[in-house]
């Protein structure tokens, strides 16, 4: 994994106020019923081939044939909808979701596959997944682009009517909540139904039904990918561009821009509903049915025509980051010695600490190498009224073949007892950056947060990026 950008540039432009109210959908689509035909105006120059990106998050799905995606990097959506959120995901879509391998698992050729399958009663049953991290978002005055290469289910014409595959993202504030779309914004990277050769980009805001985003459509463009997307492999990836005087939104397949969102052509409060949080999960999915396809159809789908066993497959998904503060969360909660509470659940920048060991070593946006006896403090985290379920620190190590050590998180003295830890090793070398979960006892309130370095062995054993923890 590329290695983040050493500096953090001042922002240029001040962000728009958070909205102060959330937005209610009542029983809203959580995906696209249908493409809007409006698409904001197209760019004169290729704003992909000016960036230099950074690699800060990617699974290449390299596993066995049968092994499920990896637990670290996804978390699987089970049933026909979330606990307490809208009936078949909001979409009308009919297949359950599973984690059964026959539905989702690496293929052992380097894709994840997944799989709609109808069993002898005339079920379907397919696979969701999503990202564990929530914080995926621009960096102050720079780009996030989210990438993967992925192939169509290999079926068309009658045998394909309902399926619905598709690459995508949501608002972090969606997690738990379940009826705020689409306030906290959607952004449809690739979707596909009915086996067609085209494939859709859409950008889901504002409130539902109408709105500035014409819901229950959304603001999408539509592309055939140079001929057509439905032949082997091909890349789709989604922008957003925080570098200049306002933001703006694409997307692409193959490298060719095929639609844009200027932050220009929405309401103020609704740009800055769907960007001023955490940030955003990724999520893959083969739907089965569901308004989209069955608006597109004229008809009820999947019909007795339709023909189970095809997959989406998926070569990589990849995150990336320009310019600004080379992360993808945007700034750090807070600055060292700076006042105000931190908010335990979005990302912290491990260089923001307001407290250390002597002679703490930092490089570029992280700190390390560090070894058994360091330690770093992070004042005033807020974790609210609910205890986290876990915390995920991302690192990174180049330590020798024996050595390891533990990341340890205790409570407002660096001598209390741990309330989570995790151990780690060498990760490929020390700009090989990975997302590690620990889980953590109960902690409510306000406090001030050590994360301390424990190992058996004299040498470093690892740098750390930033952190947070997950409710």
């Amino acid at each position: 994994m590329a290695d983040v950008q050493t500096s953090v540039r001042t922002r240029t432009r001040r962000r728009l106020a958070r909205a102060i109210a959330a937005v209610t959908a009542g029983a809203a689509l959580i995906a696209s019923v249908g493409l809007a035909i409006a698409t904001a105006g197209a760019q004169t120059q290729d704003a992909e081939a000016a960036q230099a990106w950074n690699l800060v998050w990617s699974d290449e799905f390299n596993g066995s044939a049968g092994q499920l995606p990896s637990t670290a990097n996804w978390q699987f959506d089970i049933g026909n909808s979330y606990p307490g959120g809208p009936a078949n995901w909001g979409t009308g879509e009919i297949a359950y979701h599973t984690n059964n391998p026959a539905n989702v698992s690496m293929d052992g050729s380097g894709n994840l596959k997944i799989t709609a399958l109808r069993d002898g009663s005339g079920a379907w049953t397919s696979a969701r997944i999503e990202t564990a991290r929530a914080d995926f978002k621009a960096p102050a005055g720079g780009t996030l682009r989210i990438e993967g290469r992925l192939q169509l289910p290999q079926v068309t014409g009658d045998a394909a009517l309902g399926y619905w595959p598709a690459f995508w993202a949501l608002g972090s504030p969606f997690r738990g909540n379940y009826w705020n779309w689409p306030g906290i914004g959607e952004f449809d990277v690739m979707e596909n139904v009915n086996g067609q050769g085209t494939v859709h980009g859409v950008l889901h805001c504002g409130v539902a039904p109408g709105g500035p985003c014409n819901e229950f459509n959304g603001l999408g463009g539509t592309t055939q990918c140079g001929g057509s997307c439905h032949n082997g492999f091909h890349t789709y990836a989604f922008e957003w561009d925080d570098s200049g005087p306002s933001g703006q939104l694409r997307w692409y397949a193959d490298g060719q821009l095929f639609h844009t969102v200027n932050e220009s052509a929405l309401p103020a409060d609704t740009w800055a509903q769907m960007t001023d949080h955490a940030g955003y999960f990724i999520l893959l999915n083969l739907a089965m049915g569901g308004a989209f396809p069955d608006g597109v159809a004229g008809h009820a789908t999947p019909t007795a025509a339709t023909q189970p066993g095809a997959s989406l497959l998926v070569d990589y998904v990849r995150v990336y980051t320009a310019g600004g503060s080379g992360e993808p969360t945007g700034e750090p909660t807070t600055t060292p010695g700076g006042g105000g509470n931190r908010d335990a659940y979005a990302a912290i920048e491990a260089t923001s600490f307001n407290g250390s060991s002597t002679g703490l070593p930092a490089a570029g946006g992280a700190i390390g190498p560090l070894g058994n006896g360091d330690w770093v403090r992070y004042d005033d985290v807020d974790f609210g009224s609910s205890s986290p379920l876990d915390f995920t620190a991302r690192v990174a190590s180049g330590a020798a073949g024996g050595v390891s050590g533990l990341v340890e998180v205790r409570i407002d003295s660096r001598t209390a007892a741990p309330i989570g830890t995790f151990a780690v090793a060498n990760t490929g070398g020390w700009t090989s950056w990975r997302d590690v979960p620990g889980n953590v006892s109960a902690v409510t309130g306000v406090h001030d947060v050590y994360l301390t370095f424990t190992s058996g062995q004299p040498q470093d054993f690892v740098s750390v990026d930033q952190f947070h923890f997950r409710r």
